[in-house]
């Protein structure tokens, strides 16, 4: 047997109430870190929008998570096998027995990881296509619109809009974002594709030209242009596009996909409008020139034309041919119009020859010609078929007849033969039946014989008698006979009542029947 056990003093917890005071402690002794780690076990946001991947460094790993909300304001995504500073707070999970972090905020650790970043995301977006040269396209020469896109509050725009003012003043519309932090990159996408969305001719003009810009910084200032998103955007767009993000030693994947790249946001300015007092200049030389080659033109047209009047014929010299060929040709007109009168009358004769012959007169005089010539043989053919299909009537009533005939002759036969046959049927099945019958009554004799050997009323005939109680039921034994019990005594000729006992008296009888009854073996 067990020995017992002394009952102790320490309270009990439940799993729930163990796991919660876990989680509490936890989360109050670190409710904020820092945590630098390499990305493992990255695949994507969850269907609901959350993240999970592991942090881990040489010798231990933790489980990170960051939630949907969070995961959209990030600045930097998380990639497999990016080194990161993340910021969160440390919680368990109670489900699983398991601690993590919760990640809030998400940076790279150190200039070396955002240029790996940089470069593998450069890469990636060359194998696509987006950074070849084939798909940049010519910036128009004077546009009308022009779209830019950078903050409205920095001194970038006024820079921009000065330039265009000094060379050549255009319309210019501004689509205001935050050129760094966290909603930098999608409100940078967003503009280039709402310039993109505007319809030619509508209320808001579309521009011509769009214009990214951005003063210079730090790589980390720079970053949101080097997102995917921006690059895509500026890949998508239909309108030709400029970028001008930061200095000139400065490139950012925008530069790469963009359709031409300025150094500077002046530059750009310089790039898409040409000086206008140089355009007016060049348009005065060239209007000078023109005028100057139409009159020098003229001049060599009109001497052409001196030239040309001089060799050209007089008016005598170029109708005296004329002239002459038209007098030779009214000679030869009056003979050639009466051989012509004489042909078509020839011709016209020709025509109402024949017309005569295919007259309506003629062609019913020729009908009443054919039809006399015809006269009663259509009548003696209608004869003529009439008896040939009475004889073929004849013939066929003949045929059926005689068919007819030998069809009925053949019935007969059969009829007669079906006859002689269900005659010798009924000939043989009489004496069958009757000896069947005589069969069923000589069994049925034999049964009944057996029947009367075997019935108890022909022993009662001989003299015996069957003896019963008051319920009807037989005794067959002296011994189930009690002392003033009623007995039936059946007969061959009826039934008799009578008290049995069990003595040695026995009832007086006549000698004969006692000696019957000894000799036939009746028990009473």
């Amino acid at each position: 047997m067990f020995a017992e056990k002394a009952p102790s003093n320490a309270s009990e917890w439940s799993v729930s109430d163990l796991a919660g005071a876990l989680k509490r402690t936890l989360e109050d002794a670190f409710g904020h870190v820092r945590l630098r780690g390499e990305v493992s076990g990255y695949r994507g946001p969850h269907s609901s929008g959350h993240a999970y991947f592991c942090l881990k460094d040489q010798n231990a790993r933790i489980d990170a998570v960051i939630w949907k909300g969070s995961f959209s304001r990030l600045r930097i995504k998380p990639e497999e096998g990016m080194e990161v500073i993340a910021t969160g707070r440390i919680t368990t999970f109670p489900g699983s027995s398991k601690y993590q972090i919760v990640v809030e905020s998400l940076e790279p650790a150190g200039i070396g990881a955002l240029m790996a970043i940089l470069e593998e995301r450069r890469r990636k977006l060359t194998a696509e296509g987006l950074f070849a040269s084939e798909r940049k396209r010519r910036l128009p020469y004077l546009p009308r619109v022009i779209g830019v896109v950078t903050s409205p509050t920095g001194a970038v725009i006024r820079d921009i809009l000065h330039r265009l003012e000094d060379r050549f003043p255009r319309r210019v519309l501004v689509w205001p974002v935050r050129v760094q932090g966290e909603t930098c990159a999608a409100e940078v996408a967003a503009a280039i594709r709402g310039f993109n969305a505007l319809e030619p001719g509508g209320r808001i003009p579309r521009p011509d030209v769009l214009i990214v810009a951005r003063g210079g910084g730090s790589i980390e200032d720079l970053w949101g242009f080097n997102e995917e998103i921006v690059v895509r955007a500026a890949a998508e767009s239909g309108i030709p596009l400029v970028s001008a993000v930061g200095h000139e030693t400065d490139w950012t994947l925008i530069d790469h996909v963009a359709d031409v790249r300025a150094p500077t946001p002046t530059g750009a300015a310089e790039m898409v409008v040409p000086v206008r007092v140089e355009l007016m200049a060049a348009v005065g030389d060239l209007g000078r020139r023109h005028v100057e080659s139409v009159l020098r033109m003229i001049e060599r047209r009109r001497s052409d034309l001196r030239s040309t009047a001089r060799a050209l014929p007089t008016p005598d010299a170029l109708f005296s041919a004329k002239r002459q060929r038209l007098d030779l040709a009214a000679t030869k007109l009056y003979p050639a119009l009466s051989r012509n009168a004489r042909g078509h009358e020839e011709r016209l004769l020709k025509l109402s020859r024949q017309l005569a012959n295919l007259s309506p007169v003629a062609s019913v005089a020729r009908m009443r010609a054919r039809l006399d010539a015809v006269e009663d043989r259509p009548r003696k053919a209608m004869d003529r078929m009439v008896e040939n299909r009475a004889q073929k009537l004849d013939h066929m009533r003949q045929r059926l007849s005689t068919a007819r005939a030998a069809l009925l002759r053949q019935e007969v036969t059969r009829i007669t033969q079906q006859h002689d046959l269900v005659i010798g049927l009924a000939e043989r099945l009489e004496p069958a039946l009757m000896g069947q019958i005589a069969r069923k009554a000589d069994r049925l004799d034999a049964v009944a014989h057996l029947f009367d050997s075997l019935n108890y009323k022909s022993v009662l005939k001989r003299g015996f008698a069957l003896v019963r109680d008051s319920d009807g039921q037989p005794l067959r034994s002296a011994d189930a006979v009690a002392d003033g019990q009623v007995l039936v005594l059946e007969f061959a000729d009826g039934q008799a009542d009578v008290t049995g006992g069990r003595g040695t008296v026995r009832p007086k009888v006549s000698k004969p029947k006692l000696a019957i009854a000894e000799e036939q073996g009746a028990l009473f």
